[in-house]
């Protein structure tokens, strides 16, 4: 198989879910990256069903490209829609994204908003 840009981040991303599993107590922080939007979900994975979900491209979104401070906002989104539920502390799933620019924006917005991991 050839050591394309695809294929190094599906073994990141096989290696990372390997190791992270969601459950109702603390969920599975799922973040994916398009070239257009940011999503993130609240999984858990005994039951097999999506608690909560945020994105960039809803609420009157456009379809250009994010910015960090978009990326940043979803993250304080997720956050406080996961407080109403009852939700504190989560598992982060980069789901084989590198750990920087939007991806760490997802992630230290939702730690300002309140949740732990």
């Amino acid at each position: 198989m050839a050591n394309t840009k695809h294929t190094r981040r599906v073994r990141r991303k096989s290696s990372i879910r390997r190791k992270v599993n969601g459950t109702a107590d603390r969920p599975r922080l799922s973040v994916y990256k398009s070239n257009t939007a940011i999503y993130a979900q609240l999984i858990d994975d005994t039951n097999g069903h999506t608690l909560l979900q945020a994105s960039s491209s809803f609420g009157g979104g456009t379809k250009a490209n994010i910015k960090v401070e978009d990326a940043k906002k979803v993250g304080l989104d997720l956050a406080e829609k996961a407080k109403g539920a009852g939700v504190e502390a989560v598992i982060f799933d980069r789901n084989g994204s590198k750990y920087h620019g939007k991806i760490k924006a997802l992630a230290e917005g939702a730690r300002e908003g309140g949740l732990k991991f």
